[in-house]
């Protein structure tokens, strides 16, 4: 059996099926073009079915990147097969991805359907994709809860029909490492014509086993992981594409297995992926977590110094990252500032490289250490900012224990200044109410999270927010010394994604009336 695992990445649609994570379109094609990078076999680019937008990112993915075969997901109807294939065919290498339930659950409450209409669907749905392309993955979307003679019996129908890809996944996190490579062990030896196809897995996180389940899946025989960077996805999410890679890297010892995945593009892909959907990556986070390559304990450090693989069993390199963490200073030139942004994983030009040191060395004049999580929000709200529609120019917070806290703000539009003055329940709300009064567009503040990138009272604060305008979510993020700034910071991206992206106009400038 060929020993290569396929990574079938879902980001772009199990992944921004996350609560809150909504891409946009340039986000999605951003994120789509680090993939390809990456390496992943597979991109599912989105259901192209769910909405006119999906159809269309998921288009321009498959007209943009080549490298990966793009995948279009849809349920076993004609029409979405039909919509699928509308999105898809462009790509140079195209795939369906079709599915339908075949739990006894899935069958009674939710498609109303006898396993005898589901076997029906599973053909018809199979052979009219497979006119389209050769390429044809089929999933049995519950299929751990599902009867294993009935599921069997659901999997030759597919193969027959033409299916290439199998996919069992464990859609709702429920299974446990040895029964899923018995569960895998079984089918396969139960349905022989599974020697001719690949069979995939699908693990969801409820229970904190996906990457567990993936890879004891990957010992029985499967050899396609479907996975996500960062792990996002549905309710507690995905496996986690990085944990899954690396594991197989790591221990190859064990599993004996491969992927394609260039791992120097991890850092680069969990960053990015970060940043477009405003989901922070816990500091604990295997392998890409701030702390993953951190040491703070004196006996660990000592191990380390004297040898790193006493406390690290994978290379910080061999996932895009420069060595465990580099204190900057004030007294640090640009070219040792450059030369670590590149060992960070940071390619940029010489004019974001130059507006990303003026950022260091102000904030290097007011904090005593400068670390790599410091600098990984400064570059995310210096060069990974959209273009400015409007800019903070002045900003005037006055509160006290009694009275109400009042903001003065000065905004930017066109080289022509506006300030006004409002009040709110606490500073940022001041500030908050003021933009509002400024920029005049119908938005909603659905969202703000703020945390302290380092630790102590001089910590780099870094704030995400999420704006709403006609169904539409906008993130926005900001970091500075100050919450309130950071907020500030935050919202007025936000906003600029709206004007940008949103098709919202900017609004006329009006004369200022006054400068502070």
């Amino acid at each position: 059996m060929d020993n290569r695992i396929k990574i079938f990445d879902t980001t772009l649609r199990d992944g921004e099926q996350s609560p809150g994570a909504s891409m946009d379109f340039e986000e999605k094609l951003e994120v789509a073009d680090q993939l390809a990078r990456l390496g992943v076999d597979v991109i599912e680019a989105g259901f192209p079915a769910a909405s006119p937008g999906d159809f269309e990112s998921v288009k321009a993915v498959a007209q943009r990147v080549s490298g990966p075969a793009i995948c279009g997901l849809c349920r076993a109807n004609d029409g979405d097969i039909d919509r699928c294939w509308e999105a898809v065919r462009f790509a140079q290498s195209a795939r369906i991805h079709t599915f339908i339930a075949t739990s006894d659950i899935h069958l009674k409450h939710k498609l109303r359907k006898t396993r005898e209409e589901v076997l029906e669907l599973t053909e018809k749905a199979v052979r009219r994709a497979v006119g389209y392309t050769p390429d044809v993955e089929f999933s049995a979307e519950d299929a751990t809860r599902s009867d294993i003679d009935y599921l069997c019996e659901v999997v030759r129908v597919a193969i027959k029909a033409g299916a290439k890809t199998i996919n069992l996944p464990d859609t709702v996190g429920y299974t446990t490492p040895q029964e899923y490579f018995d569960f895998i062990t079984a089918v396969r030896k139960r349905v022989p014509e599974t020697k001719d196809i690949t069979l995939s897995v699908h693990c969801h996180n409820d229970l904190g086993l996906a990457v567990a389940n993936s890879l004891s899946a990957c010992l029985a025989g499967a050899r396609q992981v479907e996975c996500t960077v960062n792990g996002i996805g549905e309710r507690a999410g995905n496996a986690s594409l990085e944990e899954v890679a690396m594991a197989i890297k790591t221990r190859k010892d064990f599993y004996g297995l491969t992927t394609g995945i260039v791992t120097q593009e991890i850092t680069k892909a969990s960053r990015l992926v970060s940043d477009v959907t405003g989901f922070a990556v816990q500091p604990n986070k295997a392998i890409v977590g701030a702390n993953a390559f951190a040491h703070e304990a004196g006996i660990h450090q000592h191990g380390v110094l004297a040898e790193r693989t006493t406390y690290e069993i994978m290379d910080p390199a061999d996932i895009g990252l420069g060595e465990s963490r580099l204190v900057l200073g004030k007294h640090s030139g640009r070219h040792a500032f450059e030369k670590h942004l590149q060992d960070m994983g940071f390619n940029l030009s010489k004019e974001d490289v130059n507006r990303a040191f003026a950022r260091f060395k102000d904030l290097a004049d007011r904090k005593k250490e400068i670390f790599d999580a410091d600098l990984e929000a400064i570059v995310a709200d210096e060069v990974y900012s959209v273009q400015e529609s409007w800019s903070l120019d002045h900003m005037t917070v006055y509160t006290t224990l009694e009275g109400f806290p009042t903001a003065t703000v000065r905004l930017v539009r066109e080289n022509t200044g506006i300030l006004d003055t409002g009040t709110g329940v606490g500073a940022v709300d001041a500030v908050y109410k003021t933009i509002d009064k400024i920029v005049q567009i119908p938005y909603k503040l659905k969202d703000y999270m703020v945390h302290g990138v380092t630790g102590g009272t001089d910590a780099l604060a870094d704030v995400t927010v999420r704006l709403e305008l006609n169904g539409q979510m906008f993130t926005g993020r900001g970091s500075a010394l100050d919450i309130v700034e950071a907020s500030a910071k935050a919202y007025v991206q936000a906003i600029n994604k709206i004007v940008a992206r949103g098709g919202v106009t900017a609004g006329q400038p009006r004369e200022d009336t006054g400068r502070v």
